[in-house]
């Protein structure tokens, strides 16, 4: 006879926060691509190695012919696993005939701001106020309604190689060391109130106006909103192992000492 099982079950589903690596397609020549690809991972060194990716052919026409066997092969001689892809149309098919699973990255939600939110017909003006003597100073004051963001991750700690923390739609704290080998990401910003040695990814998810501060800038790499740039030597003197912030204009990443 069957009945309820009534021991620990032998799995559970959780939810998971998953990170991923985005490589973006501009071309569908296999040869451009593999080329393309040696230099960035020969650039990056281990950086990325073993890291899921998604590959977002977006960019590409949906009826664009692209060699998905090859460009899956070469990912996996690179340590790089394929997890997903985004594509359209005939494109799409094929990335998934070749074993990808598509992955909606366009509705990642849009990383609420705290900013004063004040209607104007319900603030009254001081004239007004004055004609009819009866307003107090209280009432005179406008009222300011705001929009809170998510609380900021606190990591109050040393990170150390291999470890990796995710602040996901907010922003990231870490009082002490980011060692080398370590990695802090966030949808946010990322303030480091100690040396910043290893890897530091802000604007995670595509927030643009996302910065990174520390107190002692000496990273092995930073990203904003996916523009990365590598150090694989000490920056120049005015910078390293000063207070610093960095930020985007435009495409390119800008460090800025802190005064």
């Amino acid at each position: 006879m069957s009945g309820t099982r009534k021991g620990p079950q032998a799995l559970d589903f959780k939810s998971a926060t998953l990170y991923t690596v985005r490589l973006v397609l501009h071309s569908s020549e296999l040869d451009e691509l593999l080329s393309a690809l040696a230099q960035r991972m020969h650039d990056a060194g281990s950086f990325f190695e073993n890291e899921p990716v998604v590959v977002d052919a977006s960019q590409l026409d949906d009826d664009t012919t692209l060699d998905w066997a090859a460009l899956l092969a070469a990912l996996n001689t690179h340590k790089l696993n394929a997890v997903g892809v985004v594509a359209n149309g005939a494109l799409l098919q094929a990335a998934t005939a070749a074993g990808l699973h598509e992955v909606d990255l366009s509705n990642a939600p849009t990383r609420p701001t705290a900013s004063p939110n004040v209607p104007e017909a319900e603030v009254p003006t001081l004239s007004t106020a004055q004609e009819q003597n009866t307003a107090t100073p209280a009432e005179v004051a406008p009222e300011v309604i705001t929009q809170i963001a998510p609380a900021a991750m606190v990591i109050n700690r040393q990170l150390r190689s291999g470890q990796r923390v995710y602040a996901r739609d907010t922003d990231l704290v870490v009082i002490g060391v980011v060692g080398q080998g370590a990695e802090v990401i966030a949808d946010g910003n990322i303030h480091v109130y100690g040396p910043l040695r290893g890897k530091a990814m802000a604007g995670a998810r595509g927030d643009t106006n996302a910065r990174i501060f520390t107190t002692e800038l000496d990273p092995e790499l930073i990203a904003i909103a996916g523009v990365y740039r590598i150090v694989d030597e000490p920056l120049e003197k005015p910078l390293h192992k000063q207070p610093a912030v960095i930020q985007l204009e435009g495409e390119n990443l800008s460090i800025h000492l802190l005064s």
